[in-house]
C-alpha cells in the first residue's frame, strides 16, 4: 500500500476526531512553562551509539519476567492477544528500554505525529522514577526505542532518547496518576533517519471521551492467564493487545483515583506500561488516535471501583476483573508536555 493511500485514510481519522470534539495539536515553537521539565540525555552521536552498543540482545534477553505458571493452551481474547505484524503498528509502537535507579528495564512507546518528526509517547514512571517511598526522584538513562521489536531482535532499527519530558507534578507527587505521562525526543537510528522519515506515526488526540471503544497495546513481560503465560507476547518479546470499550479506574476509599483514569479489560502486566490506548482504531493498516496511556494494572469491579487483587493462584472476587488504565489525554497536561517536546 502506497504513502498516499496511507495518508487518505489518516485524514479521515482526523475528521472523526474532530468531529468528536478532539483536539489535534499543532503546537508553535515556545519556550517549556515552569510546569513541565525537561531533561537532556545523549546528544552527540558517539553518545547514542553508546547506548545501542548497551543494549545487546543478551542484555535484553536477562530483563526480568514475571512467574511463568503453570502454562496452558495459548489463548486469544479481549483481554490479551498476539499482534499481526504488517501494519503501521510494526513502525509506530516499540519497546522502550532505559536503566532506572540503576536496574535493566523496558516499558512500551508510541511514535506521535511531531513538528520535529521524532516524538514519542509513554508514561511517565518509563521515564522518571522516586523509590518505594516517594523519596529521591530521578531521571532515567540509557533510553532506547526499538519499533517493532520481535523475537530480540530490531527490524526497524533503534533510536535513543536525546530529551525527556514531564510535568512537574509528576517529579513532586507520583501518587498523582493521571500526571503519569511523558513524552521522549528522539535522535536519529544509525543510519541519520528521523524516526518519522518513511512512516505515517500515529495521531494524537486530547480531550477525546474515555468510554470510546479503544485497542490497548503493550510489550508486557507478565500474565495471569494460564493461556497467556511463558507466550512471546507475553515475555516481552512481541507485541500484545486488549480491546473493548473502557471503563473509568474509580478507585476506593483508601487510594481514591485521580481524574480521567481508564482502561481495559486487560491481563498485560509490567513491560506494557506507557503503550497507547487506541481509538478509532483502522486494524487493517494499523492507524488510529492515541487517547491515553496505560500505567497501572489492578482488579475493577462492574462500576469501576477497585477490588482486591488475587494472590497468585486464587481467583479473584465474584464480580471483579483485571483491568489496565492510565490517564486520558487532557489539554492541561498532555498539551503542555506535547507542545514542549515537539519543538525539540
Amino acid at each position: 500500500m502506497t504513502n498516499f493511500e496511507f495518508r487518505g485514510r489518516s485524514r479521515t481519522v482526523a475528521i472523526a476526531l474532530l468531529a468528536l470534539g478532539a483536539s489535534l495539536i499543532s503546537p508553535v515553537a515556545t519556550a517549556a512553562p515552569e510546569d513541565v521539565l525537561v531533561h537532556d540525555l545523549a546528544q552527540s552521536a558517539a553518545e547514542q551509539q553508546a547506548v545501542r552498543d548497551y543494549w545487546t540482545p543478551e542484555r535484553i534477553a536477562r530483563l526480568e519476567v514475571g512467574d511463568p505458571g503453570p502454562g496452558g493452551p495459548p489463548e486469544n481474547g479481549p483481554d490479551g492477544a498476539s499482534v499481526p505484524p504488517g501494519t503501521a503498528l510494526d513502525r509506530t509502537v516499540g519497546r522502550l528500554f532505559f536503566v532506572g535507579r540503576g536496574e535493566d528495564s523496558s516499558c512500551t512507546a508510541t511514535l506521535v505525529r511531531s513538528a520535529n518528526r521524532s516524538t514519542l509517547v509513554t508514561g511517565g514512571h518509563c521515564v522518571h522514577t522516586a523509590d518505594l517511598l516517594g523519596r529521591d526522584p530521578q531521571w532515567h538513562e540509557k533510553v532506547l526505542w526499538a519499533p517493532g521489536f520481535r523475537d530480540n531482535t530490531m527490524p526497524n532499527g533503534a533510536f535513543v532518547a536525546r530529551s525527556l519530558v514531564v510535568h512537574r507534578t509528576w517529579r513532586e507527587d507520583d501518587q498523582q496518576s493521571n500526571f503519569d505521562q511523558a513524552f521522549v525526543v528522539l535522535g536519529p537510528d544509525a543510519k541519520g533517519r528521523k524516526a518519522e522519515d518513511g512512516v505515517i506515526a500515529q495521531s494524537l488526540a486530547i480531550g477525546l471521551p474515555g468510554g470510546l471503544p479503544a485497542t490497548e497495546f503493550g510489550y508486557p513481560r507478565a500474565a495471569r492467564k494460564p493461556g497467556h503465560q511463558g507466550r512471546p507476547e507475553f515475555t516481552g518479546m512481541r507485541l500484545a493487545k486488549c480491546w473493548g470499550t473502557p471503563r473509568r479506574d474509580l478507585g476506593d476509599a483508601e487510594h481514591p483515583s485521580s481524574p480521567d483514569m481508564w482502561g481495559l479489560g486487560c491481563d498485560m502486566g509490567g513491560g506494557s506500561s506507557g503503550g497507547p490506548r487506541i481509538a478509532l482504531l483502522n486494524d487493517h493498516l494499523g492507524l488510529g488516535a492515541v487517547v491515553g496511556v496505560n500505567t497501572q494494572g489492578g482488579y475493577l469491579d462492574g462500576k469501576g471501583n477497585r477490588c482486591e487483587s488475587p494472590r497468585p493462584g486464587q481467583q479473584p472476587a465474584p464480580g471483579c476483573t483485571r483491568f489496565l488504565t492510565g490517564p486520558q489525554f487532557t489539554p492541561a497536561i498532555t498539551g503542555k508536555l506535547y507542545a514542549s517536546a515537539s519543538h525539540r
